[in-house]
């Protein structure tokens, strides 16, 4: 019922005349688990060293104002593969905040994610690392349009076995048997617990391999790194390589993954015709200390609706088409469905709303970004608006430190763009600032459909 379904939303994808399979893009998307906006050497850390991320940053482009569609992973990864906000699908709750090995619930089969779209108009389709989306046969990336999958299907820290040793000693310890994940290759477990030391390698020998093999036809390889969320694990080659400790050690192993992945597509003749994004899924978990990551000079981190926590480090490359540059304008993950459709002679379907836009126009230099807002969600409620320049914050909430939501009424405002740091209010001298961005909330909440809440169903129990 569900392809019947999909095949009726997009009979507006027929290929458009004189756009060729051979000419349509590639596509790979390369999303970190927790890398915060200052993890990256390019974004300002002075002693992570990512050259290869440095090097497709100079080349390429490199999003300063780029955020994630939520704080955290379950809903951040469903509003990057749907162009929409997760609390159009179900994937964002006030009672859990992401899905876990109890969970039930999953993407629903009648969103529509990138790979289904671009399956329809002649993409191959690779889901790697992870998933996060429902780890059930009907939640699986096999199960929303990808023709293979590789990975463990939620978070690396789940099903842990050993809670008296804590997360941090037991990454230091390199007990990855702690964590009972499995590692599947489609619907079929493989390996349980997963070695998470080689899991970065083997992730990256697995991207290798698929660009191999689709190279002859247009393809969509998602690769979704599972760090550096903790714990951290990284191969013994990059063991005590980074100044800035484990920490330093896991991303720049993932650098060098983004080095073995641009070299195979250079090898095989089609750098040229491939899109790479590189982002993060949420800021860093600032709790962890030292083996958390930093956002930089950006507000709070992970779990929270402070720049922080969404706006992520994001790196673009197309060798001979992108127009070069720092891009300042905003852009996000939900924008990277409507984009990618947009290049490769798509059209978005009708009949849903999605809060994604096409970003072509800044990737090609003709045009600047149509994004000129952002909506922040904490679980199901939305807690701050950005507009322009500034940013209104109806609720605040400090990650992870077990502090309540505050209400704010008055509502903060902050100018981000001269304070990025949100640390001057400003709403008495902008009361008309405030009226508008009010009437955008209400504007935006009277848009959404009440929907069913996937995140709080769980396994029964015989």
């Amino acid at each position: 019922m569900h392809r019947v379904l999909l095949a009726l939303l997009l009979l507006s994808y027929s290929q458009p005349t004189g756009i060729l399979a051979a000419e349509k893009p590639n596509f790979v998307v390369i999303f970190c688990d927790d890398l915060g906006y200052g993890d990256l050497s390019t974004f300002g850390h002075p002693t992570i060293r990512t050259p290869h991320l440095d090097r497709l940053a100079a080349e390429g482009q490199k999003w300063t104002s780029f955020y994630a569609a939520d704080n955290v992973c379950t809903p951040s990864r469903a509003g990057l593969l749907t162009g929409r906000l997760p609390i159009r699908s179900g994937m964002a709750s006030n009672e859990r905040r992401v899905l876990f090995p109890d969970s039930a619930g999953g993407l629903p089969a009648s969103e529509i994610t990138i790979a289904e779209a671009l399956d329809e108009i002649g993409y191959q389709t690779a889901c790697i690392g992870k998933w996060h989306l429902g780890h059930l046969p009907e939640h699986l990336p096999t199960r929303h349009g990808f023709d293979s999958y590789f990975g463990i299907p939620y978070s690396n820290d789940m099903n842990r076995i050993d809670r008296a040793t804590s997360q941090i000693a037991l990454a230091e310890q390199e007990k990855f048997q702690a964590y009972d994940v499995p590692l599947m290759r489609g619907e079929e477990e493989i390996e349980r617990p997963a070695d998470q030391r080689t899991i970065t390698r083997r992730y990256t020998e697995e991207a290798v391999k698929r660009i191999r093999e689709m190279k002859d036809a247009p393809f969509f390889l998602y690769l979704a790194h599972s760090l550096p969320h903790i714990p951290l694990f990284r191969a013994p080659e990059f063991k005590d390589r980074s100044p800035a400790g484990i920490y330093g050690d896991v991303v720049e192993e993932i650098d060098w993954s983004i080095g073995q992945i641009t070299a195979s597509l250079r090898d095989n003749g089609i750098a040229g015709r491939t899109l790479v994004v590189f982002t993060s899924d949420n800021g860093p978990w600032l709790t962890f200390g030292t083996h958390g990551g930093t956002a930089g000079l950006l507000r709070d981190g992970k779990g929270s609706t402070w720049e922080g926590g969404q706006r992520v480090p994001t790196v673009m490359s197309w060798p001979g088409k992108l127009a070069p540059g720092i891009v300042h304008e905003m852009g996000g993950t939900l924008d990277l469905l409507p984009t990618f459709l947009s290049l490769a002679g798509g059209q978005l379907p009708q009949g849903r709303v999605f809060d994604g836009y096409d970003l072509s126009p800044v990737l090609l230099g003709t045009g600047p970004s149509p994004r000129q807002e952002m909506f922040f969600y904490q679980g199901a409620q939305l807690y701050a608006v950005r507009k322009g320049p500034f940013k209104i914050h109806f609720t605040t909430y400090t990650s992870y430190v077990g502090q309540k939501p505050v209400p704010q009424d008055p509502p903060l405002l902050y100018q981000i763009e001269n304070d990025p740091s949100e640390r001057f209010d400003i709403a008495a001298q902008h009361p008309e600032v405030l009226s508008d961005l009010r009437n955008l909330a209400d504007r935006h909440r009277q848009s959404v459909e009440p929907v069913e809440d996937q995140l709080i169903k769980v396994i029964r129990k015989e």
